[in-house]
């Protein structure tokens, strides 16, 4: 008898490492704009100057052609991307522009944690960027509610 529910308990063990990481994976809520009609996730794994001031020019597009409460946009940068929401881009200012304007910048802390590895220093981001733990993690999260992926 007791055997069995040494058993029983390890299985449970077992079965909730397995499922627990899936359900925690996601720690940031969605984006709060209830009424918002259209909602995107701008993937930036680029850390080419064109491909951030693309994204950036998309993202901006977007604000012009919808009212800001019926869109939701989210940028989620991951890798090489990051560069964009480091304290020292040069395109900075225009990323506050648009997380004024309600675009919300995720950026992977899994790349923000190699990179201190890598160095032995954790790089600075804005402090308006919102840390996720995976980026690609965040990406998947919000498809799974209603986002439509765009990879400028």
């Amino acid at each position: 008898m007791m055997r069995s529910q040494t058993l029983s308990a390890m299985l449970l063990a077992l079965l909730a490492c397995t499922v627990m990481p899936t359900a925690f994976a996601q720690q940031v809520p969605l984006q709060d704009k209830p009424f918002a009609e259209h909602k995107i996730v701008l993937q930036l794994s680029d850390g080419e100057a064109r491909k951030q001031a693309l994204v950036l020019s998309v993202a901006n597009n977007l604000l012009k052609a919808y009212d800001p409460d019926e869109i939701a946009i989210e940028v989620v940068a991951f890798g090489p991307g990051i560069d964009l929401l480091l304290s020292g881009s040069e395109r900075r200012k225009q990323v506050e522009s648009l997380i004024a304007q309600g675009v919300r910048f995720d950026i992977c802390l899994n790349t923000v944690d190699t990179i201190e590895r890598e160095t032995g220093k954790r790089p600075e981001f804005i402090p308006a960027a919102t840390p996720v733990q995976v980026g690609v993690g965040q990406i998947l999260f919000l498809s799974e509610n209603g986002y439509t992926l765009v990879r400028p």
